[in-house]
């Protein structure tokens, strides 16, 4: 029940009602005994991304997350963002303060956190990136911190891959870059490549949408990790496995992330045992969603 001692927080977003957030982040309140309740809070128009924050703080919400396609037009509503966020220059976790919202980014931690406990390393890898916003940003700055051997950025508008480029030149020196349009991925993609998917592209509801059709691509890429978790299998993973590589959705890091953002807020950390019981809930719902059965999930 909410009470008016209720903690408040909810996701920035357009649109949102996708978004297993809420389940999460409910599910996690719930797990720890909080009184604590997270809503979806669409924001059709983009210019009054202001007007609900300035909203979101008068009603004292203790926090927000932020995603498509606010994680970089939020920054200039904000008091102050913390180191991270600043150097891939989007915010995906706002946290209410005296002075306003402060910004940070929990996208890089919660992805370091998923390829440790998948046992991959970008170390001297050649890491390839769909996509040139905030999610990519932070998958490119993780990957330079980690000792990737090089990274491509690819995307449909190439003057935002070559800014991206040039911020990476920044904040991860000496790790080759190259920038190039999407259908020039053939002189910009190495064989055994580990490929993140950051677009939204393939999202419900455009569920059979994929940003490359090639199948020659999906041979060059020994994995393959799609930030997207509508529906759980992509036709991204659909054509990484199908070419013989190991195909990861964008759940783990959407319940890493939120937890990072719940820990950020409420002053406590996750136990292990119900970051696992959260994960549970949200792949229940997920095949709820897409109308499958456990048993057929693991087949």
């Amino acid at each position: 029940m909410i009470t008016a001692a209720s903690r408040i927080a909810g996701l920035i977003a357009h649109p949102v009602g996708h978004s297993l957030s809420p389940l999460l982040q409910n599910t996690l309140a719930e797990r720890t005994g909080l009184d604590f309740v997270y809503l979806p809070l669409e924001v059709r128009d983009p210019a009054r991304l202001g007007e609900a924050l300035r909203g979101a703080a008068a009603f004292g919400f203790a926090g927000m997350n932020v995603t498509v396609p606010y994680k970089e037009a939020v920054i200039p509503y904000l008091s102050g963002i913390d180191p991270w966020a600043r150097k891939i220059g989007a915010v995906n976790t706002l946290t209410l303060t005296e002075s306003g919202y402060e910004g940070s980014n929990t996208d890089l931690p919660g992805m370091k956190r998923f390829l440790d406990d998948a046992g991959i390393s970008l170390r001297e890898r050649a890491v390839v990136v769909l996509g040139a916003g905030g999610a990519a940003k932070a998958i490119a700055v993780l990957a330079g911190s980690m000792g990737a051997g090089s990274i491509s950025l690819l995307n449909r508008t190439v003057e935002r891959a070559e800014a991206l480029k040039e911020e990476l030149f920044r904040v991860c020196p000496g790790i080759p870059v190259t920038a190039a349009p999407v259908d020039s991925w053939k002189r910009a993609v190495p064989e055994r490549s580990i490929v993140f998917q950051c677009t939204s592209v393939g999202m419900f509801p455009g569920t059979e949408e994929v940003l490359i059709e090639d199948d020659l691509f999906y041979r060059r890429a020994e994995t393959g990790i799609d930030i997207v978790y509508t529906p759980s299998e992509t036709v991204f993973l659909k054509k990484i496995r199908k070419a013989g590589g190991k195909g990861y959705s964008g759940l783990p890091m959407l319940v890493n992330q939120g937890i990072l953002s719940f820990e950020r807020w409420n002053g406590l950390t996750v136990p292990d045992e119900v970051r696992a019981e959260v994960c549970g809930v949200l792949r229940a719902e997920l095949d709820r969603r897409e109308g499958r059965s456990a048993a057929q999930r693991e087949t």
